[in-house]
């Protein structure tokens, strides 16, 4: 008998544009905030989808976990509606701490400053 070996790595090739500490601004609704997990793809149910996804952005391309800026509020948002901040300044929201350890060069840190 033969074993081929499979890698526990996914092997699909996505690249997304932002990164977990990155401030971003939302296209559509005017809002910052920064990143705090990301998703390959679409992970939400087809309900929240038909419901909150009102632009029908793909599905096949990265979504973002975003603590919005001044704010207790936390979005999923496709990769499409977000632009980098071009002056990154900190989020005011009560879960950054939880998050992050410092804000550094206009990005949130995760590793120990």
């Amino acid at each position: 008998m033969k074993f081929e070996y499979i890698s526990p790595i996914n092997h699909m090739d996505t690249f997304c544009k932002f990164s977990i500490g990155q401030i971003i601004h939302h296209l559509r609704f005017d809002y910052r905030g920064v990143i705090v997990d990301v998703d390959a793809d679409f992970q939400g149910s087809e309900e929240w989808y038909r419901e909150m996804a009102k632009s029908k952005p793909p599905r096949d391309k990265p979504w973002y976990h975003v603590l919005v800026d001044q704010s207790n509020t936390t979005t999923y948002v496709a990769e499409q509606n977000l632009e980098e901040e071009p002056s990154p300044q900190p989020v005011h929201h009560p879960l950054v701490a939880q998050y992050f350890n410092c804000f550094e060069e206009g990005c949130y840190q995760t590793d120990f400053c």
